[in-house]
């Protein structure tokens, strides 16, 4: 694989192309915005441009396609139509593009690999694109019983060359997985949102009272709306079975506050924290994680000194998180290190005037 195309040259694209650059792979791209085009170039993204997806289909090795996913499937077709030998994607749904390519193509469909990286950006469009966007993210490829081998091993050696992890499942189940893990909680997000500012006339309150909780599940709600009007409507079958099962289970816990249930509210917290604690990072050895919290003040260079000092005694912090206080002022810190670490970092945190607790992680 030596010359690769990227249509669309965003955050995703422009990541990917500089991270493919900085392989030695010359990248090549089309963008309907000719000025991002020249952004892309001017950034190290691309090697060059090409005036359109025909003229880049026939140059590369492999075309990769960073568009809406509303646009996908066409532009798919058009570039196995002029030529492409191997096409991918990145687009978070896969089934109804694969299916669309496969019933209007299906001599050429043979050569598409759908793919979906699990990673983004706070920051948006090309000027937050990231060369290690990928290093260490899961990607995931959604071959079919039709693709070609080889076509897939070319998509396999383009993630591999990114830094990311692959994981191989067939569409309609990625197309599951993400309406759970990602499309659900940003509706869940937007729509706690929407909720929270349209029921509180006093807007100055409810923003003082917003602390991490209500911080930390709204963060989503920050992002690029454009792109998710098209993903709903695309998966909107596996949104909707993902949107049903949250409302029965919103349900069932009101109905356990209804009926005054303490213990069955216990049992969810503790089945959610512990399920919530498993999506953290699994120590190599198999060593059991602490996590130590911090209460912090809102201050410039608090957070520097502490991790500044757990690096000084080679302690690696596996998963750091910020709560801020509802009234400011300050914050809790958690940090999550090996077990066999944490004393090591306790001691250090006293001695410097910090005080700390700690839990388990299992």
């Amino acid at each position: 694989m030596n010359t690769v195309g990227i249509v669309g040259v965003g955050l995703i694209g422009g990541s990917i192309g500089r991270a493919l650059r900085e392989t030695g792979v010359k990248v090549l791209g089309f963008d309907n915005n000719p000025e991002r085009l020249l952004e892309a170039q001017s950034l190290g993204a691309l090697d060059s441009t090409v005036p359109s997806v025909v003229d880049l289909a026939a140059m590369v090795d492999i075309l990769l396609i960073a568009a809406p996913v509303g646009f996908i499937a066409d532009i798919a077709i058009e570039s196995l139509d002029a030529g492409a030998p191997v096409v991918t994607d990145v687009g978070s749904v896969k089934a109804p593009i694969i299916d669309a390519i496969e019933s209007l193509r299906p001599d050429l469909a043979f050569k598409f690999v759908g793919g979906h990286p699990m990673a983004g950006s706070e920051r948006e469009g090309l000027a937050g694109s990231d060369p290690g966007l990928f290093i260490g993210a899961t990607w995931v490829l959604t071959p079919t019983p039709t693709t070609d081998v080889e076509s897939f091993s070319v998509v396999r050696e383009l993630v591999s060359k990114l830094g990311a992890q692959l994981l191989v499942v067939p569409p309609v189940e990625h197309d599951a997985l993400v309406a759970m893990v990602s499309h659900l909680p940003q509706l869940a997000a937007s729509t706690l949102m929407d909720v929270a500012v349209s029921s509180d006339d006093d807007q100055t309150n409810l923003l003082r009272l917003a602390a991490g909780g209500f911080r930390d599940m709204t963060r989503i709600a920050s992002s690029h709306p454009d792109i998710w009007p098209d993903i709903c409507l695309a998966n909107r079958q596996a949104i909707m079975n993902a949107l049903d099962e949250y409302a029965t289970g919103i349900a069932r816990v009101r109905k356990l506050i209804a009926d005054g249930n303490q213990p069955e509210l216990l049992d969810l917290f503790k089945r959610a924290r512990h399920a919530r604690r498993g999506l953290l990072p699994v120590m190599a050895s198999g060593e059991d994680m602490i996590e130590i919290l911090v209460p912090i003040p809102d201050r410039p260079g608090v957070l520097a000194e502490i991790t500044t000092l757990a690096g000084s005694l080679n302690i690696n912090i596996v998963d750091l998180q910020i709560s801020h206080s509802a009234e400011g002022g300050g914050g809790v810190l958690s940090l999550v290190v090996s077990a066999s670490q944490a004393s090591s970092l306790e001691s250090a945190l006293e001695s410097t005037g910090h005080t700390s607790s700690r839990s388990v992680i299992s």
